[in-house]
């Protein structure tokens, strides 16, 4: 049977990895001819994620320092030293919806990178404040007007990989602007994303994204990667992947 990773970056999300977790359709999958696995990548929480991300049978991988973009990178690069074939990663902050993640299974042995994408799909009330909303919009199109490449939700949490084309990824970002780097490194290396509408949640606990300071880190990293479309502190190897020390 393929193998299937379901990567949650996690820090004090014990009320989100307790939601998502249990709802992440095992039978459905199973059904569908995959085994899967569930790795929390932890950044260093003070409250139970971890706890329930063990006892509810997740692996949990230990980040050194904070950061979701470093905990992603470190994610992905367990992920290509293991033997698992696809990755599914999705914020467990309760904003998606696990269940989901069958709509883009059934897609990932013809697509190389699948995106959730929630401009186009249905965000709840309350979901989304007009402020980031508006943001999500020219972030994204601004991405698409850079690179000339079209991108639905630049922003989106919730992506699939094959092994292949994550293996090609270029990063270096520490933080929330990793999503858009993904992008950037998408366009630089032709691997084609394709677009899966989702629904949208209010979140669980307290939002860690601040709106108009974030948002301009992203933006940020969208002119360094046109102006440098590879990370300078690259490294050949699982070191495209690595926190560097």
């Amino acid at each position: 049977m393929p193998h299937l990773t379901v990567m949650l970056p996690a820090i004090d999300e014990a009320e989100g990895v307790a939601e998502i977790i249990p709802r992440i359709p095992h039978s459905q999958l199973e059904e569908m001819g995959w085994d899967v696995s569930i790795m929390v990548v932890d950044g260093g929480s003070s409250d139970d994620t971890v706890k329930i991300s063990k006892a509810l049978g997740a692996e949990v991988i230990l980040q050194q320092g904070t950061g979701k973009g470093a905990a992603m990178r470190l994610g992905f690069l367990h992920f290509l030293k293991s033997k698992s074939d696809s990755l599914i990663m999705l914020d467990c902050d309760g904003t998606y919806h696990p269940e989901q993640i069958v709509n883009f299974v059934k897609l990932l042995p013809d697509r190389e990178i699948i995106v959730g994408d929630r401009l186009r799909g249905s965000i709840d009330d309350g979901a989304m404040t007009r402020l980031n909303y508006l943001g999500n919009h020219l972030l994204t199109w601004f991405a698409t007007i850079l690179f000339g490449v079209e991108t639905n939700d630049l922003c989106s949490g919730f992506w699939a990989f094959n092994r292949d084309s994550l293996s090609k990824l270029k990063l270096n970002s520490m933080n929330f602007e990793i999503e858009a780097e993904m992008f950037t490194c998408c366009v630089v290396e032709g691997i084609k994303i394709s677009f899966v509408p989702i629904r949208y949640s209010k979140r669980l606990g307290e939002a860690k994204l601040g709106s108009v300071p974030d948002g301009w880190i992203i933006l940020r990293k969208l002119l360094v990667r046109k102006i440098f479309p590879t990370p300078v502190e690259q490294r050949l190897g699982e070191g495209n992947l690595a926190i560097k020390n």
